[in-house]
């Protein structure tokens, strides 16, 4: 079989090396067997920009040392070489740099699907990478201010590596000079799209990631409160064991980019609903801001779900990340339950002596008379 290659690259300056395992995709699918295949994050990048892919995969008991695995498409041939000069790393365009994986440059010859994995575990994670041209990639990302209002344009962190960059660079459609990106009053003519380009330097290169945010001045509102969850509140939550069960964590938020998501004692919670425990969410904007529901199901409550915390977070950009911390408890019946049994029997055994007694009285008066006749 190809051997595995160990490609040691470099991370952003600054940064230590470590070491990746990048394999053909069709050598990883005809090696390895049972493996848990999940739907593949779609990331969509320009050409000639940075992305980086996020593997999100919390170590079992047994894996939590393993080596993180990265498979890349069998195009990129990465199976070459087991040992990689940094210059031959930079002709790639690929580094790891913590649990990401980054592309430097995307060409086309970085398109297609990508995984990882830790050491020889069983769970993946997928990504599919699309790389476009500037007029075919128009993902844009919505920002609302206030008229005569502070307002910060704020540059998405997506698919960004966890590295230190240079100071976002603002461009407003239309113009050619740079733009602050604080307005210390706003008004309806700031509205219109933007571009912040993010810069890293990387062996003495620079690489850039754009991002378009389209900036929408809406009439001032009146005071409002934080983004805050509504429910539930940190305690206990009681539930019947083998049962399914579903709870609700509602808050209230007023960014698109704001997000709710369910934490357990040991690892984040999935939105797949293949698992035994997971959640899904709804979001409905009204005047007040938008309403988001994170609903964590358990599909059939199990003595391990009572041993752990779940926690459910809300995370925002216009401030720090608030979340209440919940702990499932059996629900046992109420102490007088048996004791109004009990009763009801004792009070079902003095109307039946009582009907007996006067059923037998009755039964003796007819017999006298019957022997005085």
């Amino acid at each position: 079989m190809t051997r595995l290659l160990s490609v040691c690259c470099a991370a952003l300056q600054g940064i230590t090396m470590e070491k990746v395992l990048v394999l053909p995709l069709f050598l990883l699918l005809s090696a390895l067997t049972g493996v848990c295949v999940r739907s593949p994050t779609e990331i969509y990048v320009e050409a000639g920009e940075m992305v980086a892919l996020y593997c999100r995969l919390n170590g079992e008991d047994n894996h939590r040392d393993a080596e993180l695995i990265w498979t890349s498409p069998s195009s990129q041939e990465m199976d070459q070489t087991p040992n990689m000069s940094s210059a031959e790393q930079r002709h790639r365009d690929l580094l790891v740099h913590g649990r990401s994986l980054v592309i430097l440059n995307a060409t086309a010859n970085h398109q297609g699907n990508y995984s990882c994995s830790l050491g020889n575990s069983s769970s993946q994670l997928w990504f599919r990478v699309t790389v476009s041209t500037k007029q075919r990639n128009e993902s844009t990302y919505p920002q609302i201010c206030y008229t005569r209002e502070v307002c910060r344009l704020i540059c998405p962190n997506v698919n960004a590596p966890d590295a230190t960059s240079n100071n976002d660079i603002w461009h407003k459609e239309g113009e050619s000079s740079p733009k602050a990106s604080y307005f210390s009053s706003v008004e309806e003519k700031d509205h219109g799209v933007y571009t912040c380009t993010r810069s890293y330097l990387y062996y003495g290169q620079i690489y850039n990631m754009t991002f378009t945010v389209v900036l929408d001045i809406q009439p001032k509102e009146r005071l409002r409160l934080p983004p805050v969850i509504i429910s539930p509140k940190s305690g206990v939550i009681y539930v019947n064991l083998g049962s399914p069960k579903v709870i609700d964590c509602k808050a209230l938020m007023y960014s698109e980019f704001d997000e709710v998501s369910w934490f357990s004692t040991d690892s984040s919670v999935e939105t797949n609903s293949s698992f035994p425990v997971f959640y899904n969410y709804t979001k409905e904007r009204n005047a007040d801001g938008i309403n988001m529901t994170a609903s964590l199901v358990f599909k059939k409550v199990s003595d391990e779900d009572l041993l752990k915390n779940y926690t459910c977070k809300l995370q925002t950009v216009a401030g720090p990340s608030t979340s209440v911390t919940i702990s499932l408890s059996q629900k046992h019946s109420p102490y007088y339950v048996p004791l109004a049994l009990g009763i009801v029997g004792v009070v079902v055994m003095i109307l039946a002596v009582v009907v007996y007694v006067r059923f037998k009285m009755i039964s003796m008066r007819k017999n006298q008379t019957i022997l005085r006749s």
